[in-house]
């Protein structure tokens, strides 16, 4: 076996020695930080709620059961690695994701996810329920059937998530309120629900409730995110 000195070594790696590879190092793992900041199931949650839009710390908090402390401490590491803004107006702290790049690497995830991990698709059946009798609409039937004028779109997230961008022509009824509000869904009119995203379960029980009611009704095969990602129209209110 031939047996090379540290300066042919050097020679041969371009002059380049140990102090490189360290710095080598450094940088990878620099690059891995906002993997790091996402391998927490709480921190992807929150990430999956800000690609909604800006929300303040109190209505994360409530969003993935979590008390203001400790969303705080995963907002505050998010923060840390570059992956979300806050912002201050008065007492309250509003934050919102840096860029779309911040989207498109959670859907990355979550697609890489979907086709290598073992078991998600039970886990997803567990929480999302059965949804072979959804009736599904892809986004561009979608699209379509809007310049046509004969859908009504239902988004049933949050009323600040909906204030921060929907599809354009949406109605907003939140999932909580929509079994006392379907009187205000016109008849005889196909109704297409969405939320969040192909994880968000509020579409699938929109469309139970109105299917149980007599109502015709779809979901959106994916969410609002994917949506703005197909770069599809949009519009938004102020707060």
């Amino acid at each position: 076996m031939r047996v090379w000195s540290r300066e042919i070594l050097n020679t041969l790696d371009g002059g380049r020695g140990v102090a490189d590879h360290a710095a080598k190092a450094a940088l990878y793992d620099a690059l891995a930080e906002s993997a790091k900041a996402l391998a927490n199931g709480r921190r992807a949650e929150l990430v999956d709620v800000l690609a909604q839009g800006e929300r303040s710390v109190d209505e994360l908090a409530n969003e993935v059961g979590l008390t203001v402390a400790n969303t705080s401490q995963h907002l505050q590491r998010l923060l840390r690695s570059g992956l979300v803004e806050a912002r201050r107006d008065g007492t309250r702290i509003y934050y919102s994701l840096s860029s779309p790049v911040v989207i498109t690497l959670w859907r990355t995830m979550r697609q890489a996810a979907e086709e290598h991990v073992t078991g998600l698709q039970r886990l997803a059946d567990d929480y999302l329920g059965d949804r072979s009798k959804l009736r599904t609409i892809t986004r561009d039937a979608l699209r379509a059937r809007l310049r046509d004028g004969d859908v009504v779109v239902l988004d049933v997230r949050p009323e600040p998530e909906y204030a921060a961008g929907h599809i354009r022509g949406a109605i907003t009824i939140p999932i909580s309120d929509l079994k006392s509000r379907l009187g205000e869904i016109p008849d005889g009119t196909e109704v297409v629900a969405y939320c969040r995203g192909p994880y968000c379960v509020y579409a699938d029980d929109a469309v139970r409730l109105m299917t149980r009611n007599g109502l015709d009704a779809a979901r959106l095969e994916d969410g609002f995110p994917e949506w703005v990602a197909a770069r599809l129209p949009i519009e938004s209110r102020t707060r």
